[in-house]
């Protein structure tokens, strides 16, 4: 069908809404975005909490998120936005290492990962591609997610802290956040003796001894992300 002026009706932005806790980055990612006749930000959040509430009032098309979020695992994030709008689109885009994340926030519920240093023509294609309803992530780490489907790769493959699952991941983050155990427990909503557990079976995992020596890698795995 045609306007009257003999031109085809302009076709509706999908609305993004942009949850990262960097001002700049926010408003870096909005101004490439509103540059395209396609796509449109249609609000920004800072956190968890501002993303639920945006998410309910404004009804995005897609969630742009940084996995990092003040106040909760960005992986609890996205089981949460999903729980409170199933079926909604999340794209995460992030400075973290996606051999540790992609595949996490996939099995969360997300539609695709991809590094916030790959740029903005990548970023753009990403952000199409999961709103065809289509999973985007690198080349190499789509081989990476197929190797584990199909069984092919070893567990020689996976680093230590990859072979962590994503609960005892999210522990071993706010562990190396400085926070207790009590703490932890609050922050995930599991008892003390779950997060105990979860100590246990991550010192193994990451063939550490002591309490002290987790302590110790975990505060200086979180800094060298923090540094990525």
């Amino acid at each position: 069908m045609k306007t009257k002026a003999g031109k085809k009706p302009a076709v509706p932005r999908k609305q993004i809404l942009i949850v990262d806790d960097h001002p700049m980055m926010r408003e870096g990612l909005a101004a490439l975005i509103q540059a395209q006749s396609d796509l449109a930000v249609c609000g920004q959040a800072a956190d968890a909490r501002e993303a639920f509430r945006a998410v309910e009032s404004l009804s995005p098309d897609l969630v742009l998120m940084d996995i990092s979020l003040p106040g909760k695992s960005g992986l609890e994030a996205i089981k949460d936005i999903l729980a409170l709008r199933p079926g909604l689109t999340i794209l995460v885009i992030s400075m973290h290492d996606e051999a540790l994340y992609a595949e996490r926030v996939l099995r969360a519920g997300a539609r695709g990962y991809i590094m916030k240093q790959e740029g903005g023509k990548r970023i753009l294609e990403a952000i199409r591609t999961v709103l065809e309803n289509k999973v985007f992530v690198s080349e190499k780490m789509s081989a990476r997610i197929l190797q584990a489907f199909t069984g092919r790769r070893t567990e020689a493959a996976a680093s230590e802290v990859e072979s962590l699952t994503d609960r005892e991941f999210e522990v071993f983050q706010l562990i190396g956040r400085g926070r207790s155990t009590k703490e932890i427990g609050d922050q995930l909503h599991i008892s003390v003796k779950t997060v105990e557990v979860h100590r246990v079976n991550i010192k193994t995992k990451l063939k550490v001894a002591t309490s002290s020596e987790l302590v110790h890698y975990a505060v200086r795995w979180v800094e060298s992300q923090a540094g990525a």
